[in-house]
C-alpha cells in the first residue's frame, strides 16, 4: 500500500530523528542500517525510498543534531538569559556530557566527521561555525578579529573537554575537566 506525500515526510522525518540520536548515542559506524530502521520502528527495506545512501542521512541527522543544539546557545544565549556564561554552563555540564544521544553532535561524534564524506564534513563545518557566531556576536567590546579569535578557541575547546569529560574514566576527573574549562574560558572570553 502506498502511502501519502504527508506520511512518507513523517516516516523521512522519524528516521532522520532517530539517526541523529543513535548516531550521537552508539557512533556512525557502529549504528547499523538495520538497527536503525528497526529502533525507528520500521523495516530495513524502506530506508532506500527516503535516503539514497547512509552518507545522505548522516548529513542530514547531523544537520537536525547541530541546530538543535544552536539553537539552545541561541535561547542562552541572549544577554537576557545570561549570555556567554549560560552558554558556558550548560555546554560544558555533566547534563550535557551524560546525554551525548541528545547534546552536540561535534562533542559526541567528531572524530567520526573527519572519515565522512565531504558533504558531512560540510554541515558539521558550518554547525561550528555557527556556534563560534553565536559567542563572537556576544563580545561586542573586542575588535571584530580579537571576538572571531576569542570564539573560534571557545568553541573548539568546549568541544573538546566534553569530549574529553566523556572518554576519562575517572569521574572526578571528568567534573573536573567541565569545571576547568567553564574556569578558564568564562573571564578569558569574556575580557574587554
Amino acid at each position: 500500500m502506498r502511502k501519502s506525500k504527508k506520511e512518507a515526510a513523517a516516516t523521512r522525518e522519524k528516521i532522520l530523528k532517530t539517526a541523529s540520536h543513535e548516531f550521537r548515542k552508539n557512533g556512525i559506524v557502529a549504528t547499523g542500517l538495520a538497527d536503525l530502521m528497526h529502533e525507528a520502528g520500521l523495516t530495513r527495506g524502506g530506508f532506500y525510498k527516503h535516503f539514497e545512501s547512509k552518507d545522505q542521512l548522516v548529513a542530514e541527522a547531523t544537520a537536525l543534531a547541530l541546530d538543535s543544539v544552536i539553537a539552545q546557545m541561541k535561547a542562552t544565549g541572549s544577554e537576557a538569559e545570561g549570555g556567554i556564561s549560560t552558554v558556558l554552563e550548560n555546554y560544558l555540564s555533566e547534563k550535557h556530557r551524560d546525554n551525548r544521544q541528545d547534546g552536540c553532535a561535534l562533542s559526541a561524534i567528531g572524530s567520526e566527521f573527519a572519515r565522512s564524506d565531504f558533504h558531512t564534513r560540510e554541515v558539521a563545518t558550518n554547525g561550528f561555525l555557527r556556534m563560534v557566531e553565536i559567542l563572537e556576536a556576544q563580545l561586542k567590546g573586542a575588535s571584530k578579529t580579537d571576538a572571531r579569535n576569542r570564539a573560534l578557541f571557545s568553541v573548539s575547546a568546549m568541544i573538546g573537554a566534553v569530549t574529553m569529560s566523556r572518554v576519562i574514566t575517572n569521574r572526578e576527573l571528568s567534573r573536573k575537566v567541565l569545571q576547568v574549562a567553564k574556569d578558564s574560558l568564562g573571564p578569558k572570553i569574556v575580557l574587554r
